[in-house]
């Protein structure tokens, strides 16, 4: 492989070559029993176009976190009849009230104004260890609680259900373990607690039939679009499909800390399996995250790469045991 190093042509050994992914995880689709009779149009979140073409039909989305809400909303505001499925139940985070009880201390203009800049709130937030993480998340979000106690409770007398992750930690400690079970809301939120975004909630879908969606309660509900906004699955899902299974079981799960809560079994990682590092696979890295991960630490994953391009010694300490393939 020939590549352009500072307008010179320099050539790469196999050992040498880099396969990086930086990408999101396969998208999970469920297997609901009669979908191939479905009449009307099915799709993965991934997969959703906007509302748009959609006015006056009836629309089912199955899941509660960040896309079922932004596509509940679009659909809503195309003039949609929209059914938001909620399986399980998820953490709800006011990004005004995330903003300022979380947040605005490292990235807002005051902090800017008083000196802090980008690259220094990045590292800050990156500079508290997991393990101990979550006890700086317990108060912030308990006084979320108390700031937005109406909002809540008028969610919950829609039949939302509601939770702030299995230690009261909330959004981003959800987002770090298992990268699901949260919204943060930018107005979905108001349409669901006021019945605009209908709701049916503690149910699953139990079979799809030619134009109609049957419950696991026993309740149906006709429909032109069932949208599956189900989530995804570790990047490694990625691995299998374009290099082999062989090496996507060789890497193992990528995200989540071991923490033994929901989504994340054990045992404790200590860091984000296989994230920003080598991986158990030689010359295979994944890169992925939120805007602050992907700045802070493709630093760090790029300087790696370069050192062992320019041959300086890179030793790997502690390379974890692959412990869950999926």
């Amino acid at each position: 492989m020939t590549v352009l190093r500072e307008g010179r042509q320099v050539v790469l050994r196999p050992k040498q070559l880099v396969f990086a992914l930086g990408v999101s995880g396969f998208a999970n689709v469920p297997k609901v029993a009669g979908a191939e009779t479905f009449q009307g149009v099915q799709h993965h979140s991934s997969q959703h176009p906007g509302g748009e073409a959609y006015a006056g039909r009836k629309v089912v989305v199955l899941g509660s976190n960040n896309s079922a809400h932004d596509i509940c909303a679009d659909l809503w505001e195309n003039g949609a009849d929209v059914t938001m499925v909620q399986r399980s139940s998820t953490h709800i985070a006011r990004s005004d009230s995330l903003m300022d009880l979380a947040l605005g201390g490292l990235y807002s203009e005051e902090a800017l104004a008083k000196g802090v800049t980008t690259n220094q709130a990045d590292l800050t937030f990156a500079s508290v260890p997991y393990k101990i993480m979550h006890t700086f998340h317990i108060p912030v979000y308990d006084a979320m609680k108390q700031r937005d106690a109406d909002f809540y409770a008028r969610l919950e007398r829609a039949g939302f259900l509601l939770d702030f992750g299995e230690d009261g930690s909330g959004l981003f400690m959800k987002y770090l373990r298992r990268g699901s079970g949260y919204y943060i809301d930018v107005g979905a939120s108001e349409l669901v607690a006021d019945g605009r975004i209908k709701l049916k909630s503690g149910v699953n879908i139990e079979r799809l039939n030619a134009h109609s969606v049957s419950f696991t309660d026993g309740s149906e509900l006709p429909a032109d679009l069932v949208v599956y906004a189900t989530g995804y699955g570790s990047m490694n899902g990625w691995v299998a499909k374009l290099v082999s299974q062989e090496v996507a079981d060789r890497v193992g799960k990528c995200w989540g800390l071991g923490s033994g809560t929901t989504k994340d079994p054990g045992p404790w990682e200590g860091e984000l399996r296989n994230m920003w590092k080598p991986s158990a696979q030689p010359q295979m890295w994944f890169h992925g995250g939120n805007m602050h991960q992907s700045r802070h630490y493709s630093e760090f994953l790029a300087l790696q790469l370069k050192a062992r391009m320019e041959g300086i010694p890179t030793p790997v300490y502690g390379m974890g045991a692959v412990h869950h393939l999926k």
